[in-house]
């Protein structure tokens, strides 16, 4: 089964699970106790620990998908006089000063907090407490390149070196976290005044440019199941652990000089209807059991402190040292402006 398939299976479990507790004719159960979490369309749990949690807790948990990272934000933020749930999460650091600063989020620190996710804290007001952490890098087929006898390449310039033309496809940062993670990553690189010449030459490369990280991932890179045409694609820097070979080495490998750090958060939304038990769910979501099964099950990084990761994590898919970020001011500030900037050159 293929990441995407496994995503997309996971994800409809979760979804029946949580959102389902029926009685007679298929209606669900009337319930005190019952709590909206609202997510990004990649959502995806154990199954058995989240049916456990509900059973013990009490608490049946309505799960609402809603797009990217992106879509969901901007939903949170249209709907934050009316919110659509208790809960929210998936608003990452690329979007996450948006969301805070329209104060769709209500104040709130979980006792877990302190067990590594403030490392995260995106800032003072305790809005907002890290689940995850997940590096867009670039990604590369390494046998693609040893089938081929040549060199794979070893960081954002070689993205515009004539030998790797029609090599790399991207995902487009007005659509895609991850494409929008990959913009701001060539701004950190290169600078806010030098950026838009690197993807003048990206373009003039035949970069090809998806709509999605489905589309780029699973389409047209070649070291996925989908064995697509090119050999780069901007993934994450845990892609590698879902493609091992039979011979138990990965087939790709992350590029960790080209990361940019996303960080997921979840918070109780404003004007909840349920605050006292989407605290509950929070506190869940950082709870050691939780961040056990977040590598497995949603391919990124568990926020808390001490939680083991599986063995092919440790060799294929490595945290890098310093991975890079812009302050969240600055992106908050320029993000709609660089993205029309990025689309209107690629556009031109």
């Amino acid at each position: 089964m293929t990441r995407t398939a496994r995503l997309a299976a996971l994800a409809l479990t979760a979804t029946m699970v949580a959102g389902c507790s029926l009685v007679g004719g298929g209606e669900q159960a009337p319930s005190q106790h019952t709590v909206t979490l609202v997510t990004h369309d990649s959502w995806a749990v154990d199954k058995t620990l989240w049916a456990d949690f509900q059973k013990t807790s009490g608490i049946t948990v309505k799960v609402s998908m809603n797009g990217d990272a992106g879509a969901l934000t901007n939903k949170l933020v249209l709907t934050k006089a009316n919110p659509i749930g208790d809960i929210a999460y998936g608003v990452d650091s690329t979007f996450a000063s948006r969301a805070v600063s329209a104060g769709v989020f209500a104040p709130y620190t979980s006792p877990d907090a302190s067990q590594g996710p403030q490392r995260y804290q995106f800032d003072d007001s305790h809005r907002l407490t890290a689940i995850d952490v997940g590096d867009v890098c670039l990604n590369v087929d390494t046998g693609w390149y040893a089938a081929h006898n040549r060199p794979a390449p070893s960081g954002y310039a070689d993205l515009t070196d004539p030998k790797y033309k029609g090599q790399t496809v991207v995902e487009d940062p007005s659509t895609s976290s991850p494409g929008l993670a990959f913009l701001l990553g060539t701004i950190k690189q290169f600078g806010a005044d030098n950026w838009p010449d690197y993807w003048s030459k990206l373009k003039a490369n035949d970069v090809k440019v998806d709509s999605g990280w489905d589309e780029a991932y699973s389409q047209d890179f070649s070291g996925s199941s989908g064995k697509g045409p090119r050999p780069i694609v901007v993934s994450y820097a845990s892609s590698p652990a879902d493609e091992i070979g039979d011979d138990g080495k990965p087939r790709t490998k992350a590029l960790l000089n080209t990361c940019y750090r996303q960080v997921e958060y979840a918070g109780v939304l404003a004007g909840a209807k349920n605050p006292d038990d989407a605290k509950k769910v929070l506190d869940f979501l950082i709870s050691q059991k939780f961040q056990e099964q977040v590598p497995g099950s949603m391919y990124v990084y568990p926020s808390r402190s001490g939680v083991s990761l599986p063995a092919a994590w440790k060799t294929a898919a490595p945290l890098p040292d310093a991975p890079a970020q812009l302050p969240a001011d600055q992106v908050d500030a320029n993000r709609e402006k660089w993205v029309q900037q990025c689309r209107t050159l690629l556009q031109g």
